[in-house]
Parts: structure tokens; sequence; C-alpha cells
């Protein structure tokens, strides 16, 4: 390979998520900011919409979604607001100009786990 990233190589593990509309590359004991969630700082959640995980040197891709072998476990850390936006208005030879600005909510996680599910949770078919 005559580019070698040494960076990715190197990592333990790593999973792909989608959350807030968007995709994540998150890896555990790391913090992201999502846009803004109903969550109280200090809560506990899972991320359930988990597109690729990679522990241990092995690869799973999900299709869509891995659905019931692995848990995202999250904590809530804070809610801010992001970088602010400026958006400027000016019509030419009419002297008029308008500025609007605007910052997103958002909420910053942690990322506590990304568990394996070895021993799946019994079926009841009725």
């Amino acid at each position: 390979m005559l580019f070698s990233n040494l960076k990715y190589s190197a990592m333990g593990s790593y999973a792909i998520v989608k959350a807030s509309g968007r995709q994540f590359w998150i890896e555990e004991k790391r913090f992201y900011d999502l846009n803004k969630l109903p969550l109280q700082p200090g809560d506990t959640f899972t991320l359930n919409q988990i597109l690729l995980v990679k522990q241990n040197n092995k690869l799973e891709l999900g299709k869509p979604f891995l659905e019931d072998k692995y848990i995202v476990e999250a904590t809530v850390l804070r809610h801010l607001s992001g970088s602010k936006t400026r958006v400027y208005k000016m019509r030419p030879k009419k002297k008029t100009r308008k500025t609007f600005g605007f910052r997103s909510k958002l909420t910053r996680i942690y990322i506590n786990s990304i568990c394996n599910i070895s021993t799946p949770a019994p079926i009841c078919y009725l």
C-alpha cells in the first residue's frame, strides 16, 4: 500500500452510528457534539442505529444496521451553542443592508462503551 494511514491501523475499536440525521465515526472514551437532544445532563442512553463496528481486528457491517448485536452507551455531558454563522444581505445601489446571525443548539455526549451482546435476550414466540 503506497499511503498507509497509521492512525487508523493503530486504533482499537470504533463504530459508525447514525444520530441526529448524520453519521458519526465514534470511539470509546471520547466526546462528540450532536444536534440538541431532549435529555438532561447526566442522563445515560444507547445509540441503536449502528452501521459498522470494528473490535479486535474484526469488522462487522450492518445491512443497513447491526440490530441486537452491539450496544453503544453514551452519557449527556451538557448543552451548548455552536459557532456563530453570519448572513449578510445587500442589494447593490439601493442602500439596503441586513445582517442575520444563527447559532445551532448542540448536545455534547460522552461515549462510555461499545459493547458486543454475547448472550442475546431470550425470545418468546406466542
